[in-house]
């Protein structure tokens, strides 16, 4: 299948590592020219590098982005034009929130939580609006978690946030499917990252647990009877993004192995 992605400007936000770095790298191979945007410059080096390796080349450079910072995320938005004209596809992504229930979480929390998971899209959205109405054409893809099908137990901000960037899609999507702009949501499930290890660890040192265990535990809930990799997450965003997807919008897509039992 040709996603027609070839040439295509997408913003990748949080794409230094993780899911991220997942979703720039298949986004490159298919063609797209990508920014990776995240707070480490660093890292960022390090990624463009390691992907240009793996993939063999590939049009893909960076942005310095906070967040949490409306300036940064106007920034990297405005190099994507810069470079590339326009943005086609945003990929709206960010770090994991706290982890805890209501009583393990103070203000402060859930402040930085609201603004880094859900008002950075709010942000991120509206800066990239304008380009993709003037072409009548753009793909928006937001990612979640799998709260947003089914709470999860010691993730209270998740569970609010990620709901309302549900909200967010589904209002998107209505609102701009007259102009060709295309937006859905893509939760994961249990994909083997640094977040998701930091989860099992946490969980791990609770239960008095050793970290195979948590895995071998979690797995056994799992349909698929493992943990899911970043590319495989990755593929199916890409398709969402891509000039193949003509008529999915609104939609809240897990990608878990089975793992939500939720209809």
């Amino acid at each position: 299948m040709d996603l027609q992605l070839k040439n295509k400007a997408a913003l990748v936000l949080a794409g230094s590592k993780g899911l991220g770095r997942g979703i720039a790298t298949e986004l490159a191979r298919e063609g797209a020219n990508v920014i990776i945007a995240s707070r480490d410059e660093e890292q960022l080096e390090q990624t463009v590098g390691e992907i240009k390796q793996d993939i063999g080349g590939g049009e893909l450079q960076y942005a310095i982005c906070d967040l949490t910072n409306e300036d940064d995320i106007k920034a990297a938005v405005q190099k994507t034009v810069d470079q590339y004209g326009t943005v086609d596809i945003l990929i709206n992504n960010s770090g994991g929130p706290k982890a805890g229930g209501f009583d393990d979480v103070n203000m402060a929390d859930w402040q930085n939580a609201y603004e880094l998971n859900l008002l950075s899209y709010v942000r991120a959205t509206e800066a990239v609006l304008p380009y993709m109405k003037k072409q009548q054409n753009g793909r928006i893809v937001n990612i979640t978690s799998s709260s947003i099908k089914e709470a999860l137990d010691g993730m209270v901000l998740s569970n609010t946030f990620r709901a309302g960037v549900l909200g967010l899609t589904k209002s998107l999507a209505s609102e701009y499917a007259p102009d060709n702009i295309l937006v859905n949501t893509v939760g994961p499930g249990r994909i083997s990252t640094d977040r998701v290890a930091s989860l099992d660890e946490l969980k791990a040192s609770k239960q008095n647990k050793d970290m195979e265990t948590v895995r071998k535990e979690a797995e056994a809930k799992i349909p698929a009877g493992r943990y899911g990799k970043p590319e495989e997450f990755a593929k199916t965003v890409v398709f969402l993004a891509s000039q193949a997807n003509s008529y999915v919008t609104g939609e809240a897509m897990l990608v878990d192995g089975g793992l939500v039992k939720a209809l």
